[in-house]
Order: C-alpha cells, then structure tokens, then sequence
C-alpha cells in the first residue's frame, strides 16, 4: 500500500511541477518560472527568490511562462518583496499572463509590487 501512495505521488509531481531559471542582467536576479505556482509548486519559486536574493537584492520574476497562480504563490511573492525590500533592493513583476494579472489585481498585489507588462520594462524600471 505504500509503494501504491509514493507511485500516485511521484505522478502528481511530474503534473504539477514548476521549473525556475536564473540569469543575472546589469547586477539584477531575473527568474523565470514556467508552469504552475500552488501549494504543491510554490517552495520552488520561494527557494529561487531566497538565492537570489543572497546574491542580488535587485530581483525581476518574468511570469510570462506561469499559467496558473494561487494564494500560495502570492505569499510568496509578497514574502520576497518584504524581505528585498529591507535588504536595500526591490522585487519587480514582468509580464504576467493575462490570468495571473487577474489573479494579482484582485489581492491588489499590483499595488504593493511594481508590475510590468514585459521584461525590458522591469529591468528598465
């Protein structure tokens, strides 16, 4: 019965999987995530913002290959800010889709976090 829960595990994990790749643009973290941000998928994201953000206080998260993000994701974003923030550095938003805009919009998360429509626009400032 066990193996059964990790082999049902191991699937939900392939289906729900968020990648996350860093680059570094005149001294700013950009990360790109791709896929979906949830409960299940947030810790990848937050692991990604706590590295670069020991790096770089200056961080940009190109969101225009996430399809889908909840509250989870919104903590996490909201943490990132608050901790860049008192580093002396700041977090910028850069081209959600049109879904995760809404989804930001409604918590008001595009009050608190500069958001922008494309990634030359965030890194421009």
């Amino acid at each position: 019965m066990a193996e059964e829960k990790v082999a049902n595990s191991n699937r939900t994990e392939q289906r729900e999987q968020l990648s996350v790749t860093v680059t570094a643009t005149d001294d700013i973290q950009v990360l790109n995530p791709a896929g979906e941000i949830d409960h299940h998928t947030g810790e990848a994201l937050r692991h990604a913002l706590d590295v670069a953000r020991t790096t770089h206080p200056r961080v940009v998260v190109d969101l225009h290959g996430v399809t889908f993000m909840d509250s989870s994701g919104i903590n996490v974003l909201i943490a990132a800010h608050h901790a860049l923030t008192q580093a002396g550095g700041w977090l910028r938003l850069a081209a959600p889709t049109d879904t995760v805009m809404r989804t930001l919009q409604i918590v008001g998360v595009d009050s608190v976090i500069d958001c922008h429509d494309t990634l030359r626009q965030a890194l421009a400032g």
